[in-house]
């Protein structure tokens, strides 16, 4: 399970850090101070890792956004790559995201999956879990999950989970309405013939 921390802790100049499995790192913004870390764990299965994971901070409009996120993929890591690379972006073209951020991923999450869609043959049959955390200028967080991956607070010592597993097993109606599958099936899939 993949796990997305964001906190505010003591500030000191360190520009953000990653390895290929946990990174860490702060911001200093006047008197708002963040610090921020996340872990990407390899499940048992036999092939390379499929986690992605964004960690910054951006400027835009004159607005500070720290971009955080986690993508475990599934089957292949051509989704979770692709989810890296435009997720947030679309995120920010909604011209609706400075006044309701909540409508505004709502619309970027479901026009980035049609777009994934709409790429499969090229993409495989692979998926991905998602969960995104903005923070706008140290004062607003911006959180939404899809999947397990999932987002939790850290603040005076006290840990709070700030999203809620979508497991497929309790959503499989819901899945296979929308032309979705549920396998109990290992992720490893030999290739078919």
């Amino acid at each position: 399970m993949d796990k997305l921390c964001c906190f505010k802790g003591s500030c000191f100049q360190f520009a953000g850090h990653s390895s290929g499995d946990a990174g860490k790192g702060k911001s200093c913004q006047g008197h708002i101070k963040i610090t921020y870390g996340f872990s990407l764990v390899k499940g048992k299965a036999n092939h390379p890792m499929e986690d992605y994971h964004v960690a910054k901070f951006v400027q835009t409009r004159g607005q500070e956004l720290g971009l955080f996120a986690i993508f475990d993929g599934h089957l292949g890591d051509s989704v979770p790559a692709y989810l890296e690379k435009h997720l947030f972006g679309n995120i920010l073209k909604e011209e609706e995201f400075w006044t309701q951020p909540g409508s505004a991923i709502s619309k970027a999450y479901e026009k980035t999956d049609k777009a994934i869609l709409s790429q499969s043959p090229d993409m495989g049959r692979g998926g991905s879990t998602a969960v995104t955390a903005i923070l706008v200028n140290g004062t607003k967080l911006w959180i939404a999950n899809v999947g397990d991956s999932r987002a939790v607070l850290a603040k005076g010592g006290k840990v709070r989970q700030l999203t809620v597993d979508h497991e497929p097993s309790t959503e499989r109606g819901s899945i296979e309405t929308r032309g979705g599958f549920v396998s109990n099936m290992p992720a490893f899939m030999p290739p078919s013939h």
